[in-house]
């Protein structure tokens, strides 16, 4: 039987100029959708608001600028145990509120620095080399067939790298896919249970068990300090987990819509493209806070107990300027989507390297997008399912 032959990509040169206006725009308009379509009256909400940096609604103060939103982040004293921030969600949720100050996102002082330092150590560089071969694995297996012609789906593909990675930093046999889905579970839970507003009945209930079973997945041994270490795990297997499935087909959408895939085939310009495709996508769009002291932001004032919505996607302009690698935006105000200061994202150096294997995995191919659905149901605006499929193939020379 005559062996059939080995389709590869057409790899075929690209001009050296940015995205045009038409594709900048469709790809935005694509991107829109996943906030949308998940939460419609939030962002329209923000949307309406972001004329100005910094807006009062209440006892709610929506904080647009990019240097408000900084001086919110270094300079205002923050409540990191607040009902509606993150560390408040950690809190209740871990062990049903038995825990105390043991997940990073709600520990105050010399506790919060100690268990930061612990974490950016394992997410230094030394620890995502060190995690670099289990994703690198999985991009190499779940992108083979667009070698052959047919279409992937990148958001499994993205909740098996994710869930692996983890699986791997926490040094747990737990099935990465399950993992992945227990996160997942656990974040959209919690999310609805925090969203502005009355609190929906039966969704504080169904967030505890979502992370009850999270935490059951990846408790290590007994012994002392084991339940706070689970919360501590659970806790970062949710953020790696939902930014990086949120993250990468999101990037993916932008490349193929605005064909910058010439940009992230180029090895001296990806590691821009990375940082800027991360500013426009702002994984986590919003950061929940309350100020636990009086203070200012840009005129406004800001009254402890105010609650601080810090929208990170403004900040960033992400909704005005696009992404490219020729002409980024200034480090300083791209890295603001990982926070800044004290709270900036322990995690950062491990999205970029995932996002840059996983361009430079993809760019060969020049992917399109064949279909995409927009989730409604998870915690961060993300894809239900996103299909890309190459641009074109051919036969080796070796097979014809």
């Amino acid at each position: 039987m005559t062996r059939p032959p080995t389709l590869t990509p057409t790899l075929t040169a690209a001009p050296d100029t940015s995205a045009d206006a038409s594709a900048l725009r469709a790809a935005r308009r694509r991107d829109r959708r996943v906030y949308t379509r998940s939460h419609p009256v939030l962002f329209a909400l923000l949307a309406a608001t972001r004329r100005r940096a910094v807006t009062r609604i209440g006892g709610a103060v929506l904080v647009h600028g990019t240097e408000p939103y900084r001086q919110a982040l270094t300079r205002v004293p923050l409540d990191r145990t607040a009902a509606g921030t993150t560390g408040g969600a950690a809190r209740e949720l871990s062990a049903g509120g038995a825990l105390s100050g043991g997940t990073l996102f709600d520990q105050e002082g010399t506790g919060h620095r100690a268990t930061r330092r612990a974490v950016a150590d394992e997410l230094g560089a030394a620890g995502v080399e060190r995690l670099r071969p289990v994703w690198q694995d999985v991009l190499a297996r779940r992108l083979a067939p667009l070698a052959e012609g047919r279409g992937i789906d990148l958001v499994p593909l993205a909740r098996e790298l994710a869930g692996a990675t983890v699986c791997a930093l926490l040094e747990t046999t737990r099935d990465p896919q399950a993992v992945a889905a227990a996160a997942a579970r656990a974040a959209a839970a919690a999310v609805r249970d925090h969203l502005p507003g009355p609190r929906l009945t039966g969704t504080a209930r169904a967030a505890a068990a979502a992370t009850a079973r999270l935490e059951a997945l990846l408790a290590p041994a007994g012994g002392p300090g084991a339940a706070a270490d689970t919360a501590l795990r659970a806790m970062l297997a949710v953020a790696a987990v939902n930014t990086t499935v949120a993250a990468l087909p999101r990037a993916a959408a932008w490349c193929a819509d605005a064909g910058l895939w010439d940009q992230a085939a180029d090895d001296r310009l990806r590691p821009a493209l990375v940082d800027e495709l991360l500013r426009v996508i702002a994984p986590s769009p919003l950061l929940p806070r309350v100020a636990a002291a009086d203070a200012e932001l840009d005129g406004c004032p800001v009254r402890a107990g105010d609650r601080l919505i810090l929208v990170a996607r403004h900040a960033a302009r992400a909704h005005s300027e696009p992404p490219d690698a020729r002409r980024p935006a200034p480090p300083t105000m791209a890295r603001l989507v990982f926070g800044a200061g004290s709270h900036a994202c322990p995690g950062a150096r491990l999205a970029r390297a995932q996002l840059d294997d996983t361009l430079a995995a993809l760019a060969p191919h020049r992917p399109t997008v064949r279909h995409a659905r927009a989730d409604r149901g998870a915690a961060l605006p993300g894809w239900r399912s996103l299909t890309v499929r190459a641009t074109a193939v051919r036969c080796s020379p070796e097979d014809r």
